[in-house]
C-alpha cells in the first residue's frame, strides 16, 4: 500500500439525531461533528511491519536472475576502515533493523570507525550484538529511528521459508549475493553439492556449494531460485566451491545471542 494512501489523515463519523414521537419542539440542525485522526511516520511503519510488507517477496516460480533483482537490496555492505564485507537484513522491528554477517567479518568491527551501507544508498552507524561461538555467525544493531522512516520503508529483510529450506537438494540451483565492489554487481550462480558437509575449515556442517564467490562476499546471501533466503557465505575455493552457514544454525545463533 503507498504511502499517500496510508497517510489519510481525516475519518468523518457521522451522527443522527433521533427525535421521539412525543417530542412537539423543533430541534436547531446541528453540523455532524469530525474525528480527525493523525498517522505519524513511526505509525505507517509500523503498519508495514505488521502486515508483513517489509519482508521481501518471493517467486512462486523458479528464476535466479529475476529473484536476484528482488533480493539484492537485503544484502549490505559492512565497511571497517580498510577492510569490508557483505551482511544481510535478518530482521526488522519499530526500533531496530537486524543485520547478520559472519563472525570472521566482525573480527575487523569497530564501532569507532565501522559502518552499514545500504544497497538504497543510506549509512547507517551499528552496534554488535555479539557472535556465536559455534557458528561463523554474528548480528549487528542499527538503530531504526536514527536511520529514518523514509529509508526504513524501503528496506526489506530477508524471506526464512523452513519448509523450502528443507526442500532443497543436491544439484538445485542457487545464487549468491554479497557486497557491491564498485559498478561490479556481487551475483554469481551456482549449484548444491550438499546440504548438509562438515567443513573442518569452519568446524561446522555447512551448505557445500558450487559457484563463484569473490573477496568481499563474506556475510553476503545464498539464496534458493526462488529468493528465499538458505544460508550465508562463509568462504569459497579457486575451484568454484563455496561454503555457506545453514539457515538453521543462523537461527540456532540468533537464539542465543538475541533471546
Amino acid at each position: 500500500m503507498k504511502k499517500t494512501i496510508l497517510k489519510v489523515l481525516a475519518t468523518v463519523l457521522l451522527f443522527g439525531v433521533l427525535t421521539k414521537p412525543t417530542e412537539v419542539f423543533a430541534k436547531e440542525e446541528q453540523t455532524p461533528p469530525h474525528l480527525i485522526q493523525s498517522v505519524t511516520d513511526a505509525d505507517i511503519y509500523e503498519g508495514m511491519l505488521a502486515l508483513g510488507m517489509s519482508e521481501c517477496p518471493v517467486l512462486s516460480e523458479e528464476n535466479a536472475e529475476e529473484a536476484y533483482e528482488i533480493v539484492k537490496t537485503c544484502v549490505v555492505k559492512v565497511n571497517m576502515g580498510n577492510a569490508y564485507g557483505s551482511g544481510v537484513i535478518w530482521e526488522m522491528t519499530p526500533d531496530k533493523v537486524i543485520i547478520v554477517t559472519n563472525r570472521h567479518v566482525l573480527d575487523y568491527w569497530d564501532e569507532k570507525v565501522s559502518y552499514i551501507h545500504f544497497l538504497q544508498g543510506y549509512y547507517a552507524d551499528a552496534k554488535l550484538l555479539g557472535v556465536s561461538d559455534e557458528y561463523d555467525v554474528g548480528f549487528l544493531e542499527v538503530d531504526a529511528t536514527k536511520l529514518g522512516y523514509e529509508a526504513l520503508e524501503q528496506i526489506k529483510y530477508v524471506s526464512r521459508n523452513m519448509e523450502e529450506y528443507e526442500q532443497l537438494s543436491s544439484d538445485d540451483t542457487i545464487f549468491y549475493v554479497g557486497a557491491q565492489e564498485g559498478d561490479t554487481e556481487g551475483f554469481f550462480l551456482g549449484s548444491i553439492g550438499d546440504m548438509w558437509r562438515y567443513i573442518e575449515e569452519f568446524e561446522a556442517y555447512m551448505i557445500y556449494g558450487y559457484g563463484y564467490a569473490r573477496t568481499g562476499m563474506s556475510g553476503g546471501g545464498t539464496f534458493d531460485a526462488k529468493g528465499n533466503f538458505i544460508g550465508m557465505i562463509s568462504g569459497g575455493t579457486a575451484e568454484s566451491e563455496t561454503a555457506s552457514v545453514p539457515l538453521v544454525s543462523i537461527e540456532e545463533a540468533y537464539e542465543e545471542i538475541c533471546p
